[in-house]
């Protein structure tokens, strides 16, 4: 038996469990979502008025409507971006496809078009990877995380903003395959966290408006908002955008929360309707609730036949799922080992961006391709490939039987297919929702020709495309509300719901969702909604971590200063004791604003008119305290004394030893909490549970069967 496992002669199980520590990432650390009612917070609220609730519940209303309006019109501005630089490269290359195809070449005009495709893609990799990596890809998996309640580091910046709106703007003009949709749920997160605290820490610029709401607790709910918004700006689903928003982080609701996240969801879909109606000459014509309009699906004989014959609709496209979506994510998780071991450079990055530019499908169906065909008749290959990815997605939808080729989509579907995979993960700003549409939306319209007797293809592509991007990314609830209000009509539920469930089940019996594999190369301690079911024989002894630093109510300043220096343990909460029983606990950042304004006994005593900390001096100080090294302490200083008594959260959450894994699980989903201090019968600190103690016992059935094979 392995030496570090100790038996429990009661259980047979090991007291300690082998892990590797190198598993999750040192850089990301838990939000404080659990607020610390110390006595400043409770001497804030407890002076409050009624009325002085009523008018922050106002003032949370009036957040969610700018955050709504702000995505909204960043939406707008992106759509209207991408149509003018596109168009003017379609018109470009469409004259000199058409003029050289009379000569009978098109290699200056395929040349043109490389040059053009190259450039704006360079402009959209070079500002990502110099200027700001975090803008990479579509940032749903970031925010994933960051609702779940793992701070990322620079996620929600306004420089993020900035470079992830000019990123994906260059991306799709450029011709990748990837779509704008994505990002906008990451630039409606990064407005929420900037709108909501009234500041902008980037450019030092404090407008001295929504102080109360500089905490963890209130800045997720707002980039909660802030998500659903850019879904509902995207996809024109304000109901879908709360359902996504539900899904990362269910735990945290509460039914006010869920109206101003609809709100908010609603104010933005509304504004980008409403801009798009002025823009093009339609004032009042709200007929463009989204980034991609699915176009309007009527209800008609064919829906009746898919849905009384849902085996050849949902078991047969869930065999290509079977194939197509374990396929993707594993090709992806493959290429993105590839990125992170050998094309980590920043130039390395822009080059192989600007590799995969020439070969994105790029045209617009305003400039169809006639090519070599006769007149009046134009080339079915070209506007496969040469088109925009929402244009050839609504195509497929809506175009009458028979003007595909069945072996023309058999390439267009095997082509985009390998190329989407390639593509996401490139330093660009980009998205997967349009590719994964448009990929399944193909092979979908592929099936319904080649079973015409049970439905028209538009049909089965639209299942297809639902499929397919439930199989890659794994959303089931939201995504089905989503695809629904695309559509337009609601008859469609029910077999979208048939193929997404099947997709999702399908799929996670092979691989992890697109989203879940990159958070995990990533190292971020992701807490799933449940423990793993075989998870009850662990108990809260066996996953925390031991021995506790902890501090005395009345502590040394020099001992405070040590503790927080030592950068080996970089610990984050301390509990406090008295003498020895749990008194309270205070965090890392709690102290460093303490120090920083050298709260110490001996200061207070000698300077009568000194001017009492306020939670006010806490505020200012986030979202990016100082760090240790940067306060100064000098020797005398570190013989002084700090009374921890008014800072520290006298009641925080405690468990004894012998709470299973599951139930210290479920605290930590439910109440959003970072620490959770275990005690044995004494009330005496015996250990401390982290999210990262928890994200590194969660294996899994893989794990634990790894674990209990260790014991032999």
């Amino acid at each position: 038996m392995h030496p570090s496992l100790l038996q429990d002669s009661v259980r047979g199980c090991p007291k300690e469990i082998p892990h590797n520590e190198k598993l999750l990432s040192l850089k990301y650390e838990s939000l404080d979502y659990d607020n610390s009612e110390n006595q400043l917070f409770l001497e804030e609220e407890r002076r409050m008025s009624f009325l002085g609730f009523k008018c922050l519940e106002i003032s949370r209303w009036v957040i969610c409507g700018l955050i709504g309006f702000l995505t909204g019109l960043i939406a707008c501005c992106i759509d209207i971006a991408v149509e003018n630089l596109a168009g003017v490269k379609y018109y470009v290359v469409k004259q000199n496809i058409e003029k050289f195809t009379e000569v009978g070449g098109l290699s200056i005009s395929l040349i043109l078009w490389a040059v053009l495709n190259s450039a704006f893609v360079m402009v959209g990799a070079v500002i990502v990877a110099f200027f700001e990596p975090g803008a990479a890809g579509s940032g749903i998996p970031q925010i994933k995380c960051y609702l779940n309640g793992v701070k990322i580091p620079r996620v929600v910046r306004l420089k993020t903003l900035v470079v992830k709106v000019c990123g994906v703007i260059c991306s799709v003009a450029g011709g990748l395959a990837v779509g704008k949709e994505g990002p906008m749920i990451h630039s409606g997160a990064v407005v929420a966290a900037g709108v909501s605290q009234g500041r902008s820490t980037s450019l030092k610029k404090d407008f001295k408006i929504f102080e109360y709401f500089r905490r963890d607790t209130e800045k997720r709910d707002f980039v909660s908002a802030g998500a659903a918004a850019g879904v509902s700006a995207a996809f024109g689903a304000p109901v879908g955008g709360v359902l996504f928003s539900l899904e990362e982080g269910a735990s945290f609701w509460n039914q006010m929360l869920t109206w101003r996240i609809f709100f908010a969801s609603m104010i933005s879909t509304f504004t980008l309707n409403f801009f798009l109606s002025i823009y093009n000459n339609k004032p009042g014509d709200l007929s463009s609730p989204g980034l991609i309009n699915f176009g309007r699906f009527e209800s008609d004989v064919s829906v009746c036949l898919l849905l009384s014959s849902p085996k050849p609709c949902v078991i047969s496209l869930s065999t290509v799922c079977l194939v197509l979506n374990p396929v993707f994510n594993i090709l992806n998780y493959w290429l993105t080992l590839f990125r992170i071991r050998y094309v980590h450079r920043p130039c390395l990055q822009v080059m192989e961006a600007m590799l995969v530019a020439p070969l994105g499908p790029d045209q617009s169906e305003d400039y169809p391709l006639q090519l070599f065909c006769a007149d009046g008749e134009y080339n079915s290959m070209a506007t496969a490939f040469f088109n925009t990815p929402e244009r050839s997605v609504r195509s497929l939808f809506h175009n009458p039987p028979g003007s595909y080729n069945p072996l023309t989509l058999s390439l267009f579907t095997l082509t985009y297919f390998f190329l989407a995979c390639w593509t996401y993960g490139l330093t660009v700003s980009a998205g997967v929702f349009i590719p994964s549409l448009l990929i399944g939306a193909a092979w979908g319209r592929l099936f319904g020709i080649l079973l015409a007797v049970w439905a028209v293809p538009g049909k089965y592509a639209l299942m297809g495309a639902a499929a397919q991007l439930g199989g890659i990314v794994r959303m089931t609830l939201s995504l089905t509300v989503i695809m629904v209000e695309a559509t337009g009509n609601v008859t469609y539920g029910l077999p979208i719901m048939l193929v997404l469930l099947t997709a999702k089940i399908v799929g996670d019996y092979f691989v992890e969702g697109l989203y879940d594999i990159h958070i995990k190369l990533q190292s971020v301690p992701f807490l799933h909604l449940e423990a793993p079911a075989t998870s009850h024989w662990l108990t809260a002894r066996e996953v925390m971590g031991a021995p506790v630093t902890c501090f005395n109510r009345i502590e040394k300043v020099g001992t405070i200063v040590d503790v927080l220096s030592n950068t080996s343990t970089n610990h984050n909460g301390f509990p406090v004791v008295m003498p020895v029983a749990i008194c309270g606990l205070i965090l890392r950042s709690q102290l460093i604003v303490l120090l920083k304004h050298k709260v110490f006994v001996e200061l207070a005593r000698s300077r009568l008119t000194q001017r009492k900390l306020q939670l006010k001096d806490f505020r200012d100080a986030y979202p990016r305290f100082p760090p240790i090294q940067s306060i100064h302490v000098s020797q005398d200083e570190r013989e002084c004394m700090m009374d921890l008594t008014e800072f520290m959260n006298p009641t925080p959450y405690t468990v004894p030893q012998e709470t299973s894994l599951p139930r210290v699980f479920k605290l930590f989903r439910a109440l959003g909490l970072r620490h959770l201090v275990v005690v044995d019968s004494e009330n005496r600190v015996v250990g401390l549970v982290t999210r990262k103690d928890l994200a590194r016992y969660h294996l899994g059935k893989h794990g634990l069967e790894e674990m209990q094979l260790a014991q032999t």
